[in-house]
């Protein structure tokens, strides 16, 4: 089944079965056998395969906002984050860039096999590295437990993380991070504790030698404003076009697909990747690369190995813009390395809304009705 086809079944059936609850239960992580409680969207959405504006739009077309208003929050949430590292890229500059961990960091090798003694967060590695999700109350004790308790980076677990998450994003995941160790949010770290963990998973855990404190992390990255400087673009410029695994949106991008003489999609290997992602991750986004193949004419999948032999003498280029990350850094170094000129077509919708991403989700959140105006 095509992954567009699982992504519109899955919002269909939370909509008329899991949001009316979800207010009341979405804390509570029960297990990987039951997932009710959460709409399981996030894979899909963080590579659009369906967009979160068609996700608010068709939920307020079945309720009102004060009904749903907590389900609403969370998927601007993700938007928030992409807009605030849009604002800040070297946030991502600096993470990417941390020294990575070796095989002679112990315990680093402990935690990421599974062998800390704290049966949660062993359970949640297996679970992480199989299943490749996490509950997202499950995420914040698993960083406030790697970083307050095992005393680890948490560049190191954010990088963890993007190895397996399906829906493991630069923005959500890397400021997430910063969150809990208490740098996004200056001095207001996160600390997991026994009887919170306990209650939210229903029993299923209740973990003993916790830190018992959880010191905001010192760090000096919280940069002014200063978005990368690139050219931008709503429309088309070139005659072809490369499209990247961040971004596989197909509603409202039909007739702009139709303009280009060439689509190139382009496959990123973990070889031209700063963070190489496990075997699972690999195969999901290759599946999302190839249904997307699937609907558009004139589209090839191109391994980024044999990017520059595939597009020859060509040298303008439009590309649906990827966002801070991986993708865009390999791009970026291409460009520069062969003398490229990339023009990347940004959605006007991101665009509107990331302009309210320059301080605090508050302020944000103030501007949601504005946003969802537009859509």
């Amino acid at each position: 089944m095509s992954l567009y086809i699982s992504a519109e079944q899955k919002l269909d059936s939370f909509l008329r079965k899991g949001i009316k609850n979800y207010t009341k239960s979405r804390n509570f992580d029960f297990g990987t056998e039951n997932r009710g409680n959460v709409s399981g969207l996030s894979p899909f959405i963080s590579h659009r395969l369906v967009l979160e504006y068609d996700v608010v739009r068709d939920s307020l077309a079945l309720y009102p906002f004060s009904k749903i208003e907590k389900f609403i929050e969370e998927i601007f949430w993700r938007v928030y984050w992409r807009g605030w590292l849009e604002n800040r890229p070297s946030v991502w500059e600096a993470f990417r860039n941390y020294p990575k961990p070796t095989s002679s960091d112990l315990a680093y090798v402990s935690a990421v096999n599974a062998r800390t003694g704290i049966d949660c967060f062993d359970d949640w590695v297996e679970e992480l590295k199989t299943n490749n999700y996490l509950h997202n109350h499950a995420r914040m004790w698993f960083a406030s437990i790697w970083v307050f308790t095992l005393d680890l980076p948490w560049q190191w677990g954010a990088r963890f993380f993007l190895e397996h998450l399906l829906d493991g994003d630069s923005a959500s995941n890397t400021l997430s991070w910063r969150w809990v160790a208490g740098i996004q949010t200056k001095g207001k770290s996160y600390l997991a504790r026994q009887e919170n963990i306990r209650k939210y998973t229903a029993g299923r855990f209740s973990p003993e030698g916790l830190a018992e404190s959880a010191a905001p992390i010192e760090d000096d990255q919280f940069p002014a404003i200063s978005p990368l400087q690139i050219k931008r673009t709503t429309k088309k410029v070139n005659d072809v076009l490369i499209v990247c695994e961040t971004d596989l949106a197909l509603k409202d991008r039909q007739e702009l697909f139709k303009l280009y003489d060439k689509i190139i999609i382009l496959s990123l290997e973990n070889e031209s990747r700063e963070i190489s992602l496990g075997s699972n991750l690999n195969e999901f986004k290759n599946t999302a690369l190839l249904d997307f193949s699937k609907k558009i004419c004139n589209s090839s999948i191109t391994k980024s190995s044999e990017l520059v032999e595939s597009i020859g003498d060509t040298k303008k280029f439009d590309v649906i813009y990827p966002f801070v990350g991986e993708t865009l850094d390999f791009l970026m170094s291409l460009e520069e390395e062969h003398n490229l000129d990339l023009s990347f077509i940004v959605r006007e919708l991101d665009q509107f809304a990331w302009q309210f991403a320059n301080k605090g989700f508050f302020n944000f959140k103030k501007n949601l009705r504005q946003i969802i105006d537009q859509l």
